[in-house]
């Protein structure tokens, strides 16, 4: 069996080769085997919303946060500016006025 990437759209796994192009069956999706290739190596972080984030946009937190190590909480409507995109589980470095640097996950936030 090939290992052929799923749908960028659908991320079904049945896609096939048709020529030069990638077909996906379920979706009707069609793109091209070096667009496959070039959106493996760069990793997307999308906010709660699935809109996509990119370093120096502008979030609010989306949820009351409990800091670990503090007493306080980050609260809902908290904006934050200027975020940094980075591997790991917490992907979103970023400053909070008030809080000073913090690691954030993308699934509590919401682009501005």
């Amino acid at each position: 069996m090939s290992n052929l990437p799923n749908c960028p759209k659908c991320n079904s796994a049945y896609t096939y080769e048709d020529g030069l192009m990638l077909v996906c069956p379920e979706c009707g999706h069609e793109w091209s085997l070096e667009a496959a290739s070039n959106n493996e190596d760069e990793k997307v972080v999308k906010d709660a919303n699935g809109n996509v984030l990119n370093d120096g946009d502008t979030v609010t937190i989306i949820k009351d946060l409990k800091v670990k190590g503090s007493s306080s909480t980050l609260k809902i409507g908290t904006k934050v500016k200027n975020i940094r995109l980075v591997d790991g589980d917490h992907d979103i470095d970023c400053k909070i006025d008030g809080f000073g640097a913090m690691k954030l996950k993308s699934e509590f936030v919401k682009k501005v």
